[in-house]
């Protein structure tokens, strides 16, 4: 019957459908660009020889049917509505660019987008890898969720976070460094179909598809919840030491993320109070400043959170007496630095996420407090001097239990008591 139908199509002219078997290209976009830049990376070049075989195929009479399938591919590294974003904006630009060099594309496009990430290369890149942890690393791929709900119902990127989260990040890093760079990528797939008229010679009975396949490479998904173009992220805190609040001595520090895990951190506090008719004096006034180093896994997730290191001075001065003996560190009037006492070391604290943009810091520091400092008593309405001594203290110098507002784009807790 096949042979039949065969020789009648041959006998009355009839079409055979066959694939033109087509080049295949690749093209570059520079870091958080979406559109297709010809002097980048042989782009201009790559585009011309291509579209030069798109003209010709469009050209020829002999091709019928044209297909245009696109599919992108992001790596892990940011958020999937900001991947979803840059593949829609590259697929568009390149389509902008084939029709600005003067081709009309002809038949059906079509964009496919259920998933960014390609899991299954990800997973054969592992396989032939030296990654640390490499079982375990399989282990998430294969049998972890992809997705999961958090308790407010959100749909939440589960299998990544536990691969973010895996031994402090130590195997993420190795793949964003050696894996990512080659995974950010679109790829455009054209079929084209043909037909002869009175074929001399029956064309194959199972004719073999061949696609033209453009990779798109992407080499910028970075950590943004905003479309582009968008603002880098900002990572900056205030915060109150609540110890100081409940000694009644108001305070505020202000804190800045560097780069690399390192943070710039000063503080300020003046608490002046007196009654004197019963000779009761508060008073302490001065400030600190601390460069941290961040550590540990949620210090790679996000900065200003997790374990710290750090080194720190501190200038102070203060009046205390309470109805007996008083107390004055440095000389009697002038300014803060003519009677400071002085204090620095190093120190150690975890700040904690409690909520969207709250952190609470615990933060002890041990070191050295010198500095001159008076005895004296109040008699009458006179403050009789009793001894001038010199302090020389080794110990801790520096207790925090601070309640740390997050401010800046992108500062926001992604764990417990934040957005997941």
């Amino acid at each position: 019957m096949k042979k039949m139908l065969l020789f009648a199509l041959l006998l009355y002219g009839g079409h055979i459908a066959a694939q033109v078997q087509a080049d295949s290209v690749k093209v570059y976009y520079r870091v958080e660009k979406a559109q297709l830049d010809p002097s980048f990376h042989g782009n201009g070049a790559t585009m011309e020889r291509f579209l030069d075989r798109l003209k010709s195929i469009i050209a020829d009479e002999r091709y019928q049917r044209f297909n245009f399938r696109i599919k992108s591919y992001a790596s892990l590294e940011g958020p999937l509505s900001l991947n979803q974003q840059l593949y829609e904006e590259r697929t568009r630009g390149f389509l902008d660019y084939v029709r600005r060099h003067g081709v009309r594309l002809p038949g059906q496009i079509n964009v496919w987008q259920d998933n960014c990430y390609n899991w299954e290369e990800l997973e054969q890149r592992v396989l032939q890898s030296q990654i640390p942890y490499q079982a375990e690393v399989l282990d998430i791929l294969r049998n972890t969720p992809e997705w999961s709900y958090d308790r407010n119902g959100k749909k939440t990127e589960y299998r990544k976070q536990k691969l973010m989260a895996l031994h402090g990040g130590i195997p993420f890093r190795y793949m964003k460094q050696h894996f990512f760079p080659e995974m950010r990528y679109s790829a455009v797939w054209l079929t084209c179909e043909f037909a002869e008229l009175e074929a001399p010679h029956p064309a194959p009975p199972h004719a073999q598809i061949q696609y033209d396949t453009i990779h798109i490479t992407r080499r910028d998904t970075v950590y943004r919840e905003r479309p582009l173009p968008s603002r880098k992220p900002f990572y900056m805190a205030v915060k109150t030491n609540l110890l100081y609040d409940a000694a009644l001595i108001p305070n505020i520090g202000v804190e800045f993320h560097l780069k690399n895990n390192w943070s710039l951190s000063a503080g300020w506090m003046y608490g002046w109070w007196k009654k004197d008719r019963i000779h009761w004096y508060w008073r302490a006034y001065g400030g600190d400043i601390a460069v941290r180093k961040w550590l540990g896994k949620k210090a790679q997730e996000k900065p200003l959170q997790g374990h710290h290191l750090g080194i720190y001075g501190q200038v102070l001065t203060y009046d205390f007496e309470t109805g007996g003996r008083g107390y004055m560190g440095g000389e009697p009037g002038g300014t803060l630095f003519d009677r400071a006492n002085f204090a620095g070391g190093v120190e150690y604290g975890y700040s904690l996420p409690i909520r969207r943009r709250l952190n609470l810091d615990f933060t002890l520091g041990i070191g050295y407090l010198g500095g001159k400092y008076y005895e004296y008593k109040p008699i009458d309405d006179c403050y009789v001097w009793q001894a001038t001594k010199q302090r020389h203290y080794f110990g801790p110098t520096k207790l925090e239990v601070s309640l740390v507002w997050l401010l800046g784009h992108g500062n926001i807790n992604q764990g417990k008591g934040g957005k997941r």
